[in-house]
């Protein structure tokens, strides 16, 4: 058994294991997961009621992770969430007491209901897996992941993600409605818990986790497949209807899950499919639209789509020579 078997393995028990609790929601799932292996940040943005929080708790779980879940109000402050010092009369000093960002896996649940300088509180954890509060920096937990939810419609009492931070994230999912059957399965699997709350068992522990992730990065990407990712990514900085492109960090998030995506499938190599898969949730809100392109309409997602279908596919298939 390879080693790239025994990854596709372990997700597709962890996978089946989160779907015992979340219903119709493989493909976000699969994607949400390969963005944890690749070391990202996932931002789902959907209307509420869709189960983003269940999916997020039960990944955790899955996961072996530390789980805390961050409800986000326009009150809340940046110390809420880094941790703040406060005063141990039994010393007479102030020591540091860490914040819910001190997880192995945040959920900050409606996001964008909170204001900027506490969004930004997030920023620095995000990027450089640690918080600073009063000039000490604090290292995170490692491994150290942030799955985000976001209410695209409504804006009253809302602040709109800075994008600077919606750059740290690797992807943005949608879930989406569920057909009939997947939402009358919702319904029976509630009756059948007679109980709210859900439960999921880990699969792995956390230095499982880690190992796979360093496996990850032994996956092999033909330098076609990265220049692949260069050109695609490029060439969304000179769409129609694009102010301002995806930047080289867009690129290297379709390199890092284009890798996880193949481990999950087995392979040891990526693939031009492996890219298209996962062009539109890596570079859509990576995007800023002109004007014209929102008064029209258009959306970022179509704008990736097109520039997916222009973009010459590479002629190998990524296979390690």
């Amino acid at each position: 058994m390879t080693q790239d078997t025994s990854i596709a393995e372990t997700g597709a028990q962890i996978l089946a294991a989160v779907r015992t609790v979340v219903v119709g929601m493989d493909d976000p799932l699969e994607i949400a997961l390969a963005t944890i292996l690749a070391g990202g940040h996932v931002l789902f943005e959907d209307v509420p009621g869709l189960g983003k929080t269940v999916a997020a708790r039960s990944l955790a779980s899955a996961l072996g992770l530390d789980f805390r879940r961050l409800q986000c109000t326009p009150d809340m402050l940046p110390g809420d969430v880094t941790g703040s010092y406060v005063y141990a009369p039994d010393t007479g000093e102030f020591v540091f007491r860490p914040g819910p960002i001190f997880a192995g896996l945040l959920l900050a649940d409606e996001i964008n209901r909170t204001t900027p300088k506490t969004q930004s509180a997030m920023l620095e954890a995000m990027a450089e897996r640690q918080v600073t509060v009063e000039g000490n920096s604090f290292a995170l937990p490692t491994p150290f992941h942030v799955i985000a939810t976001s209410n695209p419609i409504e804006y009253e009492g809302t602040y709109a993600l800075p994008e600077a931070q919606l750059d740290r994230f690797m992807v943005r999912l949608a879930v989406g409605y569920q057909e009939t059957e997947g939402e009358t399965q919702i319904l029976l699997n509630r009756m059948a818990r007679q109980q709210e709350a859900t439960h999921v068992a880990p699969v792995i522990d956390t230095a499982r986790l880690l190992e796979v992730q360093r496996a990850v990065e032994a996956i092999h990407v033909h330098p076609d497949i990265a220049r692949y990712c260069v050109e695609i990514a490029r060439a969304t900085r000179h769409a129609q209807n694009v102010a301002v492109g995806a930047s080289p960090r867009g690129s290297l998030g379709l390199l890092l899950l284009g890798r996880a995506l193949a481990a999950l499938d087995g392979r040891d190599f990526v693939r031009p499919d492996d890219i298209k898969r996962i062009a539109v949730p890596v570079l859509a809100h990576r995007l800023t639209l002109t004007p014209q392109a929102w008064a029209q309409g258009v959306s970022a997602e179509q704008i990736v789509r097109n520039v997916i279908a222009l973009v010459p596919v590479p002629p190998t298939v990524g296979v390690p020579e």
